[in-house]
């Protein structure tokens, strides 16, 4: 009979000629349990998704009592769903005033295209301006916005009328013109290594949109959710996207996205052509669920408000001479060394003492640290001592 590590590499797709190959057997909370008594704190949340942590007790609870009732049926815009209903109430009730009208899918990959879709359909332009280092999915539409050749180039001809412009640099916005559609970015750009724009960049961003009659898109699906300290990133911007793009955390740990704009923008969907974007499982109302009840959470407890203290403690705690720099907002942090194959070896090393961590893809030097809001104090210094005990063994001084 083979076993389930050998089922996994004979029929599971691999990514990867070297995946982890971590038995998990259950979770909770911090942790990630193996089969044979290990455990490991998950200092990524599944990739900025599990914010409240593992089976969160009310998130469980939800999700129990919604598939009780019922799981799936028609989700696009045709039945009414009190998990979908309650959901975009709730959500559009702290979001500003252009931003009403929730389409909800199935990942944040969709929820990008759906927001492609949208601002070609409302403009009537065919240009999507994207940037370098930039990331937004993995499906065909999305992968044409990458900003890195090395993962895109196998698999062209990809959408024509892309334009990549340098993030953070105030002289391409230039490049954004009438044919310009939408552009889309994340407010930090997460798999550069977390480059976060200043202020003054975002703003210059919007009113250059304002002026040529563009869109702004800004994906949230990584730091949205309270990952930097507010709920959502352009809160601390002074600036309002015309379509807003979310998942990962958003479902509260069930498979969710969505994208947001206006009810104005949001009819041209109705007709020419009558369904103009479908989905078969976005808005599950188990997932829909889900999200209402970690959605509330978030509201109703401090993790949002505690984000800052918490990446301070972060940053005095991880000194070390192989740092060479620390980027961060809130609770999405890279930890830069000097090369991949170091970094490889620190990951590794820190498994075995217990924490899991990752790398960027395209920083591949920096150690991504995005770990649940619910950490604590103590957590955060005994995770912070294994993430050095590992630097000094791979870099014995």
């Amino acid at each position: 009979m083979l076993s389930e590590r050998q089922v996994f590499l004979q029929h599971i797709a691999q990514t990867s000629d070297s995946p982890l190959l971590l038995e998990v057997k259950s979770a909770s909370g911090m942790w990630l349990y193996g089969k044979n008594g290990e455990k490991w704190m998950d200092l990524i949340a599944g990739i900025n998704v599990s914010t409240l942590g593992h089976c969160h007790p009310k998130i469980v609870k939800a999700v129990q009592k919604q598939a009780e009732t019922f799981m799936h049926t028609l989700v696009y815009g045709e039945l009414i769903m009190s998990p979908q209903t309650q959901l975009a109430q709730l959500l559009t009730s702290i979001l500003p005033a252009q931003l009403q009208q929730v389409y909800y899918t199935n990942s944040g990959a969709e929820a990008v295209e759906g927001a492609m879709k949208l601002a070609k359909r409302y403009t009537g332009r065919p240009e999507i301006v994207g940037f370098h280092n930039a990331y937004h999915g993995s499906t065909q539409g999305a992968l044409s916005l990458l900003g890195d050749e090395y993962w895109r180039n196998k698999f062209r001809p990809l959408l024509p009328g892309i334009r990549r412009l340098h993030y953070g640099q105030l002289a391409d916005l230039g490049q954004i013109s009438t044919h310009t559609a939408a552009v889309i970015l994340d407010p930090v750009q997460a798999e550069s290594g977390v480059t976060v724009p200043t202020k003054e960049y975002m703003q210059a961003l919007r009113k250059k949109c304002d002026e040529t009659g563009a869109l702004l898109i800004l994906d949230e699906i990584q730091t949205g959710m309270g990952r930097t300290g507010t709920m959502f990133n352009f809160e601390q911007l002074d600036i309002v996207p015309d379509i807003l793009l979310l998942a990962k955390g958003f479902g509260g740990g069930l498979p969710l996205g969505a994208f947001i704009s206006s009810q104005e923008m949001m009819n041209v969907l109705i007709d020419n052509p009558i369904l103009g974007h479908i989905t078969t499982f976005g808005g599950n109302p188990v997932s829909c669920a889900a999200a209402l009840a970690h959605l509330k959470e978030l509201l109703e407890g401090t993790y949002i408000q505690d984000v800052a203290k918490k990446e301070a403690l972060f940053l005095e705690r991880l000194k070390h001479p192989a740092i060479r720099k620390i980027n961060h907002k809130g609770l999405m942090m890279a930890v830069h060394l000097d090369n991949f194959e170091n970094l490889k070896k620190v990951i590794q090393a820190g498994l075995q003492k217990g924490i899991l961590t990752d790398w960027f893809l395209f920083e591949s030097e920096a150690m991504r640290l995005a770990p649940p809001l619910i950490i604590t104090e103590d957590e955060i210094n005994w995770a912070c001592g294994q993430i050095l005990a590992a630097l000094d063994e791979v870099y014995p001084s």
